[in-house]
């Protein structure tokens, strides 16, 4: 009998937290590291973060392949693989990770941290009268997994909060917008607007100029989804102009994102390298090997993916 092993791929991810998280779980499961992949003809898993094209076609018995992330566009349509079992990963570090970062990002522009900081280099006191929390309008586009929480706690903590998804949701606190006419109106109401959709094919560009165009004056627009979710050239036309005020961008059409792009000349944009969210492999690795047993026992996988839906 041949040995059941598993290809770990990150370019981020420690790959040693994982194998020992995978140890304490699946024992028995031979954990190989990219590129020393062994047999090929063994690997019945994957672990991985964006792996490169061609990847996949290696491995012709592979049965489960689990997205190191929320996110799984890059592994969907792609020509290196065969239909398998999809999953992602949904573990509380990576969510509460997630929560902290849009509960910073909107609470900076909030309380108007943005402006103190530009005074203090200045080296200017400039005193901004604080506004109650519950005067601002907060849309968060985008209520799954990551969404909905990061929403929930905004609510809580006092904003005027809206959603939109493709089906509503309950949520406290959350008034629930769908359709083309619920993303009219969250973008036409929000002053801090914050994008947490997964990429698919319809989610693709969904904010152009003519949607960025509806948001009022002096909006503030914070993308920690994926960066082709909005059009970069409109949305650097909108910040140049002033139509939107501020942003913060935690993803990009290209990333790392290369010296000499626009964004980086614009004091109006707070960048971060795609770190808004990371998974803890010691939470984590327990619905992995979940998954794993499950697609040992041929059953589907714990947060299974539908690859024509993207998500």
């Amino acid at each position: 009998m041949g040995r059941d092993a598993l290809v770990f791929y990150s370019s981020v991810d420690s790959a040693e937290e994982w194998r020992q998280a995978l140890a304490n779980e699946l024992p028995d499961l031979d954990f190989r590291l990219d590129p020393e992949v062994g047999d090929p003809s063994e690997v019945h898993y994957v672990l991985a973060w964006t792996p490169p094209d061609g990847f996949f076609s290696r491995f012709p018995n592979l049965k489960l392949v689990t997205n190191l992330g929320a996110g799984v566009d890059r592994l969907v349509n792609r020509d290196d693989l065969v239909p398998v079992h999809f999953s992602r990963l949904n573990d509380p570090g990576m969510v509460a990770m997630m929560t902290s970062y849009v509960v910073f990002a909107v609470t900076r522009y909030a309380r108007d941290m943005h402006v103190f900081e530009r005074a203090k280099r200045r080296g200017e006191w400039e005193y901004v009268h604080p506004r109650p929390l519950a005067d601002i309008k907060v849309g968060v586009l985008g209520l799954g997994e990551l969404g909905a929480p990061a929403a929930a706690m905004l609510a809580q903590m006092g904003y005027a909060v809206s959603g939109w998804s493709r089906s509503s949701k309950a949520i406290p606190g959350v008034r629930s917008l769908t359709g083309r006419e619920g993303l009219e109106t969250i973008l036409s109401e929000s002053e801090i607007l914050v994008s947490l959709i997964p990429l698919t094919r319809q989610s693709h560009g969904l904010l152009g100029a003519a949607e960025l165009a509806l948001m009022p004056k002096g909006a503030k627009f914070i993308n920690a989804s994926r960066g082709p979710v909005v059009d970069e050239v409109a949305l650097i036309a909108a910040l140049t102009s002033g139509a939107i005020a501020e942003a913060t961008l935690d993803v990009f059409n290209v990333e790392p994102l290369p010296p000499g792009h626009p964004f980086w000349a614009l004091d109006n944009v707070f960048i971060t390298p795609h770190m808004a969210s990371i998974t803890v492999p010691a939470l984590a690795a327990r619905d992995v090997a979940e998954s794993i047993r499950r697609v040992r026992a041929g059953r589907p996988p714990l947060h299974e993916i539908d690859p024509a839906r993207g998500y």
